[in-house]
């Protein structure tokens, strides 16, 4: 395994340990019990994490990464959706075209 792979596993972990916590002392909690704060906050990191890149700042690209990383976990398990429900989409498109499967989804 990845480090990278590490660090998700052991995050994703973190976020289900803060389901049904107390909401005042976990922000992981405040955001898995409010599914639209948790997609604004992907889509506020998401934003950030373009800006980094367009201005070729590294380290803000990292840095923005990790916050986006973990806001999409986090909307993830607010929305009842798992990692092994994303793979497995990645694995249908697998082999496909990245033109081709765009295509499809049109039809």
């Amino acid at each position: 395994m990845s480090r990278f792979t590490d660090v998700v596993a052991r995050l994703t972990q973190t976020i289900e340990s803060r389901r049904g916590a107390d909401a005042s002392t976990s922000y992981t909690a405040q955001l898995l019990g409010d599914l639209d704060r948790a997609a604004k906050k992907m889509g506020e990191e998401a934003v950030e994490t373009v800006i980094a890149a367009a201005q070729g700042d590294r380290d803000a690209l990292t840095a923005e990464s990790a916050d986006l990383i973990y806001h999409w976990l986090v909307l993830l398990a607010a929305a009842g959706v798992s990692l092994d429900d994303v793979a497995a989409r990645l694995e249908a498109r697998e082999g496909t075209s990245g033109l081709a499967e765009k295509a499809a989804r049109k039809s």
